[in-house]
């Protein structure tokens, strides 16, 4: 009778604790990854700036309404580091209000809001230290705001 031999995953090979607790580089480096919270209505704009942060070396969490941002907002707080949102949403609340919440919680959160109609209201509704980018806009400006952004909060006193 032969016997198989199995392959064990590296950490049930490793020798010391030490080994254990090291982390593969894909682990370290996704930890490192800012994570953005992105709040879009709409299916194709919102798919296109997911493959556009994540590119560029973001985390992300995607809400398609308010409601639902607020929640993982409550559930992650702590780790997100930026938020992307649309202004006009499907479920009431809209990006302006989603906004000033998240600034309750977190109140150097970078902003970058996003809008086809509603570009106008930034000066007087957007919150402190936030970018306004208007539709149409290439994948491209949504990376560079909040790159910009989180540069800027991260050299503040």
């Amino acid at each position: 009778m032969e016997s198989q031999a199995t392959a064990s995953p590296a950490w049930q090979q490793a020798t010391t604790l030490k080994e254990r607790l090291r982390m593969s580089t894909d682990e370290a480096d996704a930890l490192a990854m800012p994570l953005i919270l992105l709040v879009e209505d709409e299916d194709l704009i919102r798919e296109m700036l997911v493959d556009a942060l994540e590119a560029a070396g973001f985390s992300t969490l995607v809400a398609a309404d308010a409601r639902r941002a607020v929640e993982l907002f409550e559930d992650n707080g702590d780790e997100i580091r930026g938020l992307v949102t649309d202004i006009n949403l499907d479920d009431g609340k809209n990006g302006w209000e989603l906004a000033r919440e998240a600034r309750e919680h977190a109140s150097d959160l970078p902003v970058v809001y996003i809008s086809g109609a509603s570009g106008h209201e930034w000066a007087s509704l957007g919150v402190p230290n936030s970018l306004m980018i208007t539709k149409p806009f290439a994948p491209a400006q949504i990376v560079v705001a909040i790159s910009s952004l989180l540069v800027a909060s991260d050299t503040m006193p």
